[in-house]
């Protein structure tokens, strides 16, 4: 009797410790887990840190390369021409400027030159340069009615173009040539020069395929001759405002 009654005590031990097993069971099951997502976690996380540092060089490089916004060497290049072109062109007469500026690109057929367009360039570019020669020598006053007068500079005075006014002898002694003004004119044609080669539609009508020699040549020229003149007409100004250039308030 005893021996039954202690084999029921025993069998109902175990059903008490039974819960217990399992619950103490699913807590180690839960903790294994639970390290082995951490040890997962951490391996993509040092796997994640080891991608990013192969990438970082790769950034920092394409960060260091010129962005969208930051002009090539090329639009480097050409705005600088016009620049360039712009500043000399203050030096010539507007009009004649604008005339070639607007012709340039008809005559030589946007570069592509033939002998015909060629020969017809040429004319062009002659015809600028004789039109900024003589402009350096023009003058103008205004009259008693305050309209404006253009006329040429002789070795006497002004000589009126259009004949409506003539100026008393001491003033038209004020206007009449100076050796200054053969420089200017020299100066004109040479910036105009210069103006002329930076026009690449003149460039490629005459030099469709230059030489390396001569692409040097082409660039170096007009910019030496810009810098030169430049100084030369700031050291020796002129007074005079003739046909093309702005007028005094005076």
């Amino acid at each position: 009797m005893e021996i039954i009654v202690k084999g029921e005590d025993a069998h109902h031990r175990d059903e008490e410790k039974a819960p217990l097993l399992r619950h103490h069971k699913s807590m180690l099951d839960g903790e294994k887990k639970n390290l082995i997502q951490k040890a997962i976690s951490q391996t993509f996380k040092h796997t994640g840190h080891h991608r990013d540092e192969e990438k970082a060089p790769l950034l920092q490089d394409h960060k260091s390369m010129p962005d969208g916004k930051k002009k090539n060497l090329i639009q480097k290049a050409i705005s600088q021409t016009f620049k360039s072109t712009a500043h000399l062109a203050n030096l010539l007469p507007t009009g004649t400027v604008l005339a070639f500026q607007l012709l340039s690109p008809i005559f030589t057929n946007q570069g592509n030159c033939d002998p015909v367009s060629r020969f017809m360039t040429a004319g062009l570019v002659a015809l600028c340069g004789l039109s900024c020669f003589l402009a350096s020598f023009t003058d103008s006053f205004r009259d008693e009615n305050g309209n404006v007068c253009y006329g040429f500079a002789t070795v006497h005075g002004l000589w009126v173009i259009d004949g409506s006014d003539t100026l008393p002898p001491a003033v038209a002694e004020k206007y009449r040539l100076h050796f200054i003004d053969f420089m200017h004119a020299f100066l004109s044609i040479l910036v105009f020069a210069a103006v002329a080669l930076f026009d690449q539609n003149v460039v490629g009508c005459f030099y469709p395929t230059p030489s390396v020699d001569t692409q040097e040549i082409l660039t170096a020229v007009p910019v030496g001759i810009g810098v030169i003149c430049s100084m030369l007409f700031v050291v020796f100004p002129t007074k005079r405002h003739g046909i093309g250039f702005p007028l005094s308030a005076n």
